[in-house]
């Protein structure tokens, strides 16, 4: 058998959006999921900022740990308001949710 190497693939996001934008179906498609993305980051970073872990937020909240990080990923679960409200909570936040008016453009 070869011996395997290890070749990284090198990658740019910021170029691999700046093409894929061009494409209409792509730019609505990303476009609808910043509300997702942006809660995602808000969370990474109020945890971040309050140096727990997945594992301890999860004991805070009574649930687990894989629990939290589905939250955190923010794949196709959505998380309640309740569920939201605990996990600031426990990051040492208050949950603040508005709406915005669009853009108009």
């Amino acid at each position: 058998m070869d011996k395997l190497t290890y070749k990284p693939v090198s990658h740019n996001h910021k170029e691999f959006l700046r093409e894929a934008n061009k494409d209409e179906e792509f730019r609505k498609e990303y476009e609808a999921l910043a509300p997702t993305y942006a809660l995602v980051r808000e969370l990474l970073l109020a945890r971040q900022q309050s140096g727990l872990t997945q594992e301890s937020i999860a004991k805070k909240i009574g649930t687990t740990k894989s629990a939290v990080s589905r939250l955190e990923s923010g794949g196709k679960h959505i998380p309640s308001i309740t569920t939201l409200r605990k996990y600031a909570e426990a990051v040492g936040c208050e949950l603040e949710i508005k709406l915005v008016p669009k853009k108009t453009g």
